[in-house]
């Protein structure tokens, strides 16, 4: 899906940085290129591609107090990175029974958390990103409430009773407590919760928590309830299952993409990954996308920032291919951060150093993502090597060409033979000139060329 639909986008495209390389090692001598490698089953038209970058904020690594007006202080930068949607992680008052301290543990679906600020912070928050042309979608939990949620006192019958007539906790988390949507007050005052948001403060979609866990009926329902007041709202559902987009979500995950990428670095196989990413893009609805990230929150949680990727120099290299294979790419506040090594708990507030290096570094992939959306709309074609994803785009009367080395070492990687000789010019460095029959990778380092 092109979500330019449903989204101002940035008029025009941002200037790409020159990005620096890495130090030189030795030659691991990587097999050769196959000069017929296998094409994209869905390719040979034509179509506009992707263009538009979601950026996912949490609130606890902007500020320990205040942190809707330090996100919107960070809004300029956000915005300067090329990012378009702004996802704001639950901003909602937290429950405090039984709670181990998760923002999806929500007391009041119509409160904003204290520590996070006011309405009104909220409310100029908007402001500045529609000024930006930024929409600004919350992050939304069907599934479950806190135990001391509003509802647990004003519709109990809201929720599922377990054999000692109390509320029941799901079965997965033992913090927050099941909903039962065989109830129709629960769907009812769901919906209304969410229009509220909508009506009052003018945002501009909804990431939805764990969809699988509520009745397509309801999503059904909800979604077409809030496109009567907005038609143009953005809904992403975190769920990899494709009968939701039949429920009006524009956009699903792909939950495998990210633990994939990460097995192909370093580990001296050919990244099978990148074929089976250009498959899932083969196979989606028409005018429906996937979500793209090298980390999300979870991902960040349970694997560490500075070796998901082989090191911290990795990630930047894996966000590239999150934006040239397809889908909608996603940054998740930390990426931009210097310094963090290990897991990333996203329950606590750690404000972190956002870094002006990585914000440029950022800023040039998403300006070569938009401003290559035509030929990324071509024929694909795969010549990944170990430790090397190498594929190229054909469309528009252009050519692609992207590669990303995934080891920490040099590697040197033939040059598709039918573009060896070719004047092509590389968009991260704009220098111009005849390919070699083999081009020379830094550790980690990745380019994009074009003709």
């Amino acid at each position: 899906m092109n979500l330019k639909k449903r989204i101002i986008t940035i008029p025009a495209v941002m200037s790409v940085c020159a990005m620096s390389v890495c130090a030189s090692c030795g030659s691991d001598g990587t097999e050769p290129v196959p000069d017929n490698p296998g094409g994209d089953p869905s390719g040979g038209g034509v179509a506009q591609a992707e263009t538009s970058v979601i950026y996912e904020a949490n609130p606890r690594f902007f500020a320990r107090t205040g942190a809707l007006r330090e996100i919107e202080n960070q809004l300029p930068r956000i915005s300067r990175m090329g990012c378009d949607v702004l996802w704001i992680m639950p901003l909602f008052e937290p429950g405090e029974v039984k709670s181990v301290g998760s923002p999806y543990c929500i007391k009041d679906y119509k409160k904003i958390n204290p520590a996070y600020g006011t309405d009104a912070d909220l409310r100029s928050l908007i402001a500045k990103a529609h000024a930006l042309h930024m929409k600004v979608i919350l992050d939304w939990v069907a599934n479950h409430t806190s135990f001391d949620n509003v509802w647990t006192i004003t519709n109990p019958e809201r929720y599922v009773i377990d054999a000692n007539g109390e509320i029941s906790a799901t079965k997965d988390w033992a913090d927050v407590a099941q909903l039962n949507y065989n109830v129709a007050s629960t769907g009812e005052g769901m919906i209304e919760a969410m229009e509220y948001w909508v009506k009052e403060f003018g945002i501009d979609g909804y990431r939805c928590d764990y969809t699988e866990g509520v009745p397509h009926s309801f999503w059904s329902e909800a979604v077409a309830s809030l496109r009567k007041i907005d038609p143009e709202l953005i809904m992403l559902a975190e769920t990899s299952k494709s009968d939701f987009y039949a429920d009006g979500f524009d956009m699903i995950y792909d939950w495998n993409f990210s633990p994939a990428m990460s097995k192909a670095y370093g580990s001296g196989k050919k990244p099978g990954f990148v074929a089976d990413a250009r498959a899932t893009i083969g196979s989606l609805p028409d005018g429906k996308s996937i979500l793209r990230y090298a980390f999300n929150h979870d991902v960040a949680a349970e694997n560490a920032l500075d070796r998901y990727f082989g090191t911290s120099r990795g990630v930047t290299g894996a966000y590239l291919l999150a934006t040239m294979l397809g889908g909608t790419p996603m940054i998740y506040s930390g990426m931009d951060a210097e310094g963090v090594s290990g897991k990333l708990s996203f329950f606590d507030y750690r404000p972190l150093d956002f870094s002006d290096t990585l914000t440029e570094e950022y800023a040039a992939i998403n300006s070569v993502f938009k401003s290559t959306a035509d030929v990324r709309g071509g024929k694909f074609s795969d010549y990944s090597v170990p430790d090397v994803a190498v594929f190229t785009y054909s469309g528009a009367g252009k050519t692609l060409l992207v590669m990303v080395n995934m080891a920490d070492r040099e590697e040197s990687v033939r040059t598709p033979i039918q573009l060896s000789g070719e004047t092509m010019e590389e968009l991260f460095s704009h220098t111009e000139g005849s390919l070699p029959v083999s081009i020379n990778l830094q550790p980690y380092e990745y380019k994009v060329y074009i003709k």
